[in-house]
């Protein structure tokens, strides 16, 4: 059975490590995207908190990174589950691991459970959440 983790993470603190021992997957790196960590209305949110999901919604940069992300990360865990691989990883990164990448890594994991059903380890390293969704 294949497991997806899907981390985000602050590039200061480091690229994550892989713990299945495969050494595979993606690292995204989402500091190209309008970042709500600039102003003090988000400074205390992460991207699960509504404001900052309306924030990077509305302003579209992150939805278009996604839409290329998607078609990638998909081709991906098909070929895993057709190739009986056991183990996924991909991985968002921003500057403090807060605000774009918890976005990304909320809304990709839960896209890739939805469609293959997959058991996802859904991990945010800076905010000290780890989540399964099976």
């Amino acid at each position: 059975m294949l497991t997806v983790r899907v981390m985000s993470f602050s590039f200061k603190r480091g690229l994550p490590e892989d713990p299945s021992g495969n050494g595979g997957g993606y690292v995204f790196d989402c500091r190209s995207t309008h970042n709500p960590g600039r102003y003090e209305a988000y400074k205390q949110l992460t991207g699960r908190d509504p404001e900052v999901i309306k924030f990077l919604e509305d302003d579209g940069e992150i939805t278009q990174f996604l839409a290329h992300v998607h078609p990638l990360v998909e081709h991906h865990t098909e070929r895993f589950l057709e190739r009986g691989f056991s183990h996924l990883m991909v991985c968002f990164g921003c500057t403090g691991g807060q605000h774009r990448s918890v976005y990304c890594a909320e809304h990709v994991a839960r896209h890739l459970h939805q469609k293959y059903g997959v058991r996802v380890e859904l991990i945010h390293r800076e905010q000290g959440i780890n989540e399964t969704l099976q």
